[in-house]
């Protein structure tokens, strides 16, 4: 499906009957009828996909319905079905759509929307973030306890009423705690970006609570918990952000911390979800 022509952009399409569309192109293209947990990589945990078990199928995303291709180096733009050891079947998503590419939200919680139509029931969230807790060093994995959604948008449509008060499903974090004890947690706050976050914003994240800024991840939580999925979420802390640390925020910086941390956040992600 070429960049213009998007169903979604549609404002009168039903964004879960094509949802239902794009799982079923996915079970065509994969050989797959059904997956059961759902894993969106951000910057820096790409690797992970390789140590969950045996690849399936790996697909060019743009060939599902509604998949847009991704704007951003460090995402790899595929759909990948994965059979793990145990006999699970993981949907690993490297074709996020972030909300500053001005698609709109649908866009944005499409992916998570397809897993569960997918048949997938725990979607897992990552992303690189940056660190507003002085404690969060660089490399740190961090798992999220709660989020600020900034972006004063929703993927909720009409009267359509959530509640989030455990969005991301305490379970999943005590399971992902029995593999690393040293797991700390923090509340996510997301922003439109695609500018980083000024001094002046950090401080205010801090102030209303927020331990970790970025661009992703607050959105589609809440599309998944519409979908009656657990969620659980995890942050690898790219950079501390600005005003924190001294010198000027890049993406270069991101794309080489996760790099760096690669080796060990790999390992503990595939570890978690095999333990799910």
């Amino acid at each position: 499906m070429s960049h213009d022509d998007n169903p979604l952009d549609d404002p009168g399409a039903d964004p879960f009957e094509i949802a239902r569309t794009a799982a079923a192109d996915l079970a065509r293209l994969t050989g797959v009828d059904r997956h059961d947990i759902a894993l969106t990589l951000g910057s820096g945990w790409g690797k992970a996909a390789e140590l969950l078990g045996q690849t399936v199928a790996t697909i060019p995303a743009t060939e599902v319905t509604g998949f847009s291709r991704p704007a951003l180096e460090g995402h790899v733009g595929t759909l990948r079905s994965i059979l793990t050891p145990t006999g699970k079947r993981v949907l690993v998503i490297g074709a996020r759509t972030h909300f500053y590419e001005g698609h709109g939200v649908r866009r944005v919680v499409h992916s998570v929307r397809t897993a569960a139509a997918a048949g997938a029931t725990i979607m897992v969230l990552t992303n690189g973030a940056g660190g507003v807790n002085p404690s969060y060093t660089p490399g740190r994995p961090v798992l999220i306890r709660d989020h600020i959604n900034l972006t004063a948008a929703s993927p909720l449509e009409g009267a359509t009423f959530v509640d989030l008060t455990d969005l991301y499903t305490p379970r999943l974090r005590e399971i992902a705690r029995t593999i690393d004890p040293t797991l700390d947690e923090g509340v996510y706050c997301q922003f439109r970006g695609p500018h980083y976050e000024t001094p002046a914003e950090v401080r205010m994240a801090g102030i209303i609570g927020g331990d970790i800024v970025g661009m992703s991840t607050a959105l589609e939580a809440i599309a998944a918990r519409e979908a009656g999925m657990d969620v659980l979420g995890l942050s690898l802390i790219t950079n501390l952000a600005a005003g924190i640390q001294t010198t000027p925020l890049s993406h270069d910086e991101v794309l080489e911390a996760g790099k760096a941390a690669e080796p060990v956040i790999s390992r503990l992600l595939a570890d978690v979800v095999e333990a799910l």
